[in-house]
């Protein structure tokens, strides 16, 4: 059974391939795109996922959409029949609902198929979201939470899962539009004076820089309701009554703002973007944060109480909050946190096929090994690669050998240790937000000025977004207060006082760091270059920051190279190619 899951017309449109329940293949269609959020049908990435297995559209016995647009009807009809809602708001809300309808019809013409025997199975968005995180996750017993902006007029859901991966889940509750933690995350992130889709985790890393000075007022517009739900002052937003203009349609995902303007009557004129960030705002973002782990908590709290249980696996936009996720031990009596890589709406393209997978009887009852699900290029492909850029090779000043593993190691960490900056490109391609160790750029986590580095030679970002670290699974508690599994970089811990000193370049600025532990069995190459670091170094971990700048994480070797070639990196390695510049 091949069953093919798809994210579309939507911000990260993505695609996943199911074989007889086992996952073989997922990809968002920003990396072939080139556009970040990518929102639209993800022919790309069903092309790929295609490749990866080796098989023809035609082979793909289901195809899996993460919505449903018959989902909660009566609930929207009695919204609407409460006439809180004005008739252009129905009327976008409609016209994205027909693309993703139009699902069979895309996929038929795309690869010459008949739509009448192409079988497509709408699935609830946030069923998508709890499937993409139980199967993966592998618990046997667990609550299992999605908590997004929205989709399918709902914005959480919670269900309970006994009895392994083939059983039905036990639903839990759900929280309805119009209220929502990720609008309100959202609106906020935009009166901050971020309005980019996704740029949440701005606010999130701003957040550290301040003090949560304004809850108590701020929580007029969050209420905590018994039994773990929650509701918004709707006043201070518009997304319930106004059309917001939004776009998912072939391009970067677009939002008006959500705020009201009695909010801006009651905190006074959002920020502009670009202007100077002053202390109010990182108070304000730090308040923000704290109140959406308040709700957050309180949910999982409710959850917990009503049956109890250590095990929880998040999904959903909101589960992408590394820094609440990294309190949940300490702020629950969860004890096993499982968050899906992709955790966002890329995700639900997982869930979609993993759901229709269990419901024809395949499912596969391992965890998900890894998060390398992407494609993969050969050194030869490489090869090619780098003959045909000779010239601009030249041009640049840059050397090209083949290494052996040993000496492409110790080259690698010479760059490092003497301040460079290097493009690390390996194996597939990583599935979700992080990089994580195959299109990763690595520094020295050592040195004081290895922030300032990235952002002149590279990054160019903010300077209060922190770099990550990639450290070995087996010294995680020597070097982190909470010792834990962390493979897709998704949850964020305090670093011990006493190493904080030792890695300045990957602790935030409240002792903080969003870590990624490494495993052997994992990574084997990635684990083989870190610990000879460790060897050399006594330091178990790198600085690890996605290969890119300003655009996707880098796909194929060619976007690698350009990349290299258009900033000021030291050293490019593409599989076994080493690319260095000249010095001068």
């Amino acid at each position: 059974m091949i069953v093919m899951g798809l994210n579309a017309w939507h911000g990260d449109a993505s695609a996943a391939l199911a074989v007889d329940g086992r996952v073989v293949a997922a990809v968002e269609e920003e990396r072939f795109r080139r556009v970040k959020h990518w929102a639209g049908f993800p022919l790309e990435a069903i092309r790929s996922c295609l490749a990866i297995a080796g098989v023809e559209a035609g082979a793909v016995t289901h195809w899996a959409i993460n919505s449903d647009g018959a989902a909660h009807r009566w609930r929207k009809l009695a919204y609407l029949a409460r006439g809180a809602a004005r008739p252009g708001l129905v009327l976008s809300r409609l016209g994205n609902r027909r693309r993703r309808r139009g699902a069979r019809e895309e996929v038929a013409e795309s690869f010459g198929l008949d739509p009448a025997a192409l079988r497509v199975h709408p699935v609830e968005h946030h069923l998508c979201h709890l499937a993409s995180a139980r199967h993966p996750a592998g618990f046997d017993d667990a609550w299992l939470v999605s908590v997004d902006g929205f989709g399918d007029f709902a914005s959480a859901a919670w269900a309970r899962q006994r009895g392994g991966q083939g059983g039905a889940l036990v639903t839990g509750g759900q929280v309805y539009f119009p209220h929502s933690l990720g609008v309100f995350y959202q609106a906020m992130t935009q009166y901050l004076g971020f309005p980019a889709y996704g740029d949440e985790y701005k606010v999130m890393g701003l957040a550290s820089y301040g003090e949560p000075a304004m809850v108590e007022d701020l929580m007029r517009l969050v209420t905590l309701l018994p039994g773990g739900g929650f509701a918004l002052d709707t006043d201070y937003f518009r997304h319930h009554r106004d059309a917001i203009t939004f776009s998912f349609d072939n391009g970067t995902p677009e939002f008006a703002p959500l705020f009201s303007g009695r909010l801006e009557q009651w905190l006074g004129q959002a920020r502009t973007p670009g202007s100077e960030i002053t202390g109010r705002h990182k108070d304000l973002a730090a308040s923000v944060q704290r109140i959406y782990e308040m709700a957050f908590f309180h949910l999982l709290n409710a959850l917990h109480e009503r049956d109890p249980c250590d095990q929880l696996a998040l999904a959903g936009g909101c589960a992408q909050n590394s820094v609440a996720n990294g309190r949940i031990r300490s702020e629950t009596p969860f004890r096993s946190v499982y968050v899906q890589p992709a955790a966002g709406d890329a995700g639900g393209a997982l869930g979609a096929a993993l759901e229709i997978s269990r419901r024809l009887g395949a499912v596969h009852p391992e965890p998900m090994p890894n998060a390398y699900l992407g494609p993969s290029y050969h050194d030869a492909d490489i090869a090619e690669l780098i003959d045909r850029q000779r010239d601009a090779l030249a041009r640049a000043g840059c050397r090209v050998d083949v290494l052996a593993q040993p000496e492409l190691l110790d080259t690698v960490l010479t760059v490092l240790e003497e301040g460079g900056v290097a493009g690390w490109f390996q194996g597939r391609m990583e599935w979700g937000a992080r990089a994580l160790g195959n299109r990763s750029i690595l520094g020295d986590p050592r040195r004081t000025d290895m922030q300032e580095i990235l952002n002149l030679k590279i990054k160019r970002r903010e300077s209060f977004r922190p770099f990550a670290p990639s450290i070995l699974r087996e010294h995680v508690a020597d070097w982190f207060e909470t010792d834990d599994d962390v493979p897709y970089m998704q949850k964020v811990y305090p670093i011990r006082a006493e190493r904080r000193a030792t890695i300045p370049a990957v602790t935030h600025v409240d002792g903080s760091g969003r870590l990624q532990t490494v495993c052997r069995e994992q990574n084997p190459l990635y684990h083989r270059l870190i610990s000879r670091f460790h060897e050399r170094t006594g330091v178990p971990l790198l600085l690890n920051t996605s290969f890119n700048e300003n655009e996707p994480i880098v796909c194929q070797p060619s976007e690698a190279l350009d990349c290299f070639l258009r900033t000021r990196m030291d050293l490019l390695v593409l599989g076994n190619h080493v690319i260095r510049r000249n010095p001068s």
